[in-house]
């Protein structure tokens, strides 16, 4: 046992070691962020000077400055945030009654700062929204807490978990309070083009009248099924699991205010709190096809297999959660941002950029991307020069990129390494990561932070995932090594390689780890002499 003991705290310096590797990269690209930052500010308050004092408006006979499309968790921020910004917001949305999702349900501490930042933390008040701290990990009996590092924030950041309805109702409210943000409900059919620029939509209102609406800017904020973004984008879609979705009632969780993450066969199964009295269930079923609800195939699976893998704590309660019967089902998509630039249009949210769910980052990445975009229209008065716009706004793409593919990269790699897999190199690869996080220290900080959206480093997230392979490899390998161990762990290290580096690549190794090397990185605003 002490052998054991001392073999785990040797791979643990090793690890530690590691880190040191990453620090003259770090710091090469901090300072090459820092010159960006400098010249990008130096720009913004030349336009601000230059600026005549009064509110953002659009020059021509628009509509409204902004047109948005959709009115979720990324249209109503973005609605609220421009709206508060001076511009006319019209934000036309296919269905203005509360939304029954099964996702969308957990803020990750990282979005709840920029919920602050954009002035819509009081969305979460009144919905009966749960504080979230971290997760609990359960694996084959055994079990490990991970907490958020919060030590260094207010005390009132943390995780919100929340009916998404609710929050959205929040949302809706509080942009359309504002006396220049109007909120439709209609149907948008298509966007209207001239020359290659986007000038406005065409739509459908409630009562089925056809209408057009026209801005210098339109976004598109139409969520997972969106109809259209394939002009905007190059869409490859893949669906590797999805959700089937429970409500347990009045049911304690073994580790309050915690989300828990049960590394179940053939793959996790989640359970947290959204409201005071409610525990979402998360049973994720890989592939496109689910036992059919209708003819109780659906109820037989969840009781036969899932069940006995559940914590005996929720397993009553998880039993009358399927006897109840309001079972539901989604496709859990991903989708990398492969954004055509249009003039005059832009993707935002799940119509642009979608992860897995697993980790619960997509409304982070929705909120980190509107701060983004505030930034960057903020000085700007004049909206009207589509081109020139379209040029500058090209640099969002790659100013997201830190948070975006950080939360992205760790939502498809982990969902890899949780799965079950009669392979021995990836069973050793999950237990490893299990091992690893229970290790504690930065070995869990380190992760749950880029989790969490509190650190969204991809050097980190690397660095975190391949010392989780080698912490593997030296299981296997000590204290004594054998051919065939050494072989799993040279195939442990080649898996690993293979989960990661494709969801690298998809997200662009140059803009995800080099930003400072794109040239519109350091793209100014165009001041109103250049157009």
């Amino acid at each position: 046992m002490v052998a054991v003991a001392l073999d785990q705290y040797a791979l643990g310096a090793i690890v530690v070691s590691a880190f040191a590797l990453v620090v003259a990269i770090y710091s090469f690209v901090a300072a090459k962020k820092k010159v960006a930052g400098e010249a990008r500010t130096e720009a913004v308050n030349c336009v601000a000077a230059a600026a005549v004092n009064g509110e953002c408006r659009s020059a021509n006979a628009a509509d409204a400055d902004v047109i948005i499309v959709g009115a979720g968790v990324a249209g109503s921020a973005l609605a609220h945030t421009l709206g508060k910004d001076g511009r006319r917001v019209h934000v036309i949305e296919r269905d203005l009654t509360e939304p029954d999702r099964i996702v969308g349900e957990l803020l990750q501490p990282g979005g709840y700062l920029k919920l602050i930042e954009l002035g819509l933390e009081d969305c979460v008040n009144e919905i009966d929204a749960q504080r979230v701290f971290g997760y609990a990990l359960f694996k084959d009996g055994k079990n490990t807490r991970l907490s958020y590092p919060l030590e260094k924030f207010h005390s009132d950041v943390s995780g919100r978990s929340f009916h998404n309805g609710r929050f959205i109702q929040r949302m809706r409210e509080k942009s359309a309070s504002l006396p220049n943000v109007r909120l439709e409900q209609g149907t948008v059919t298509s966007l209207l083009e001239e020359n290659g620029t986007v000038k406005g939509v065409q739509y459908k209102t409630k009562d089925g009248k056809e209408m057009t609406a026209y801005a210098p800017l339109t976004v598109v904020c139409d969520g997972c099924f969106s109809n259209l973004r394939r002009s905007l984008c190059n869409p490859q879609v893949d669906i590797p699991s999805c959700f089937v979705g429970l409500v347990l009632e009045n049911c304690e969780l073994p580790y309050a205010n915690h989300g828990h993450v049960i590394l179940g066969d053939p793959s996790p199964i989640l359970f947290y709190p959204i409201s005071s009295t409610e525990v979402r269930c998360l049973v994720d079923v890989p592939g496109q096809k689910v036992p059919s609800i209708a003819n109780g195939e659906m109820a037989n699976y969840l009781k036969t297999v899932v069940a006995p893998q559940v914590p005996p704590e929720i397993y009553d309660s998880f039993v009358a959660a399927i006897d109840k019967g309001n079972i539901r089902t989604m496709p859990n998509r991903s989708m990398p941002a492969a954004p055509h630039p249009t003039p005059g249009a832009l993707l935002m949210g799940d119509a642009f950029n979608m992860r897995h769910p697993l980790t619960g980052g997509g409304m982070t990445v929705a909120l980190s991307d509107i701060v983004v975009l505030r930034n960057l229209l903020k000085p700007l008065r004049d909206l009207n020069d589509a081109p020139t716009l379209c040029k500058y706004l090209e640099s969002f793409y790659t100013l997201r990129k830190p948070v975006a593919s950080t939360i992205n990269t760790l939502a498809g790699a982990l969902y890899k390494v949780f799965c079950a897999s009669p392979d021995q190199a990836r069973k050793e690869m999950r237990e490893a990561c299990f091992d690893y996080l229970s290790l504690g220290g930065v070995f869990s900080t380190g992760p749950v932070a880029l989790l969490s959206g509190l650190n969204p480093r991809p050097l980190s997230l690397v660095l975190h995932f391949f010392a989780v392979a080698v912490y593997g490899v030296g299981r296997l390998c000590l204290p004594f090594p054998s051919p065939s161990r050494v072989w799993i762990g040279a195939r442990l290290i080649s898996g690993a390689s293979a989960i990661i580096f494709p969801i690298i690549k998809a997200e662009g190794v140059r803009q995800m780890f080099f930003p400072a090397t794109v040239p519109a990185y350091y793209r100014a605003p165009p001041v109103k002499g250049d157009h």
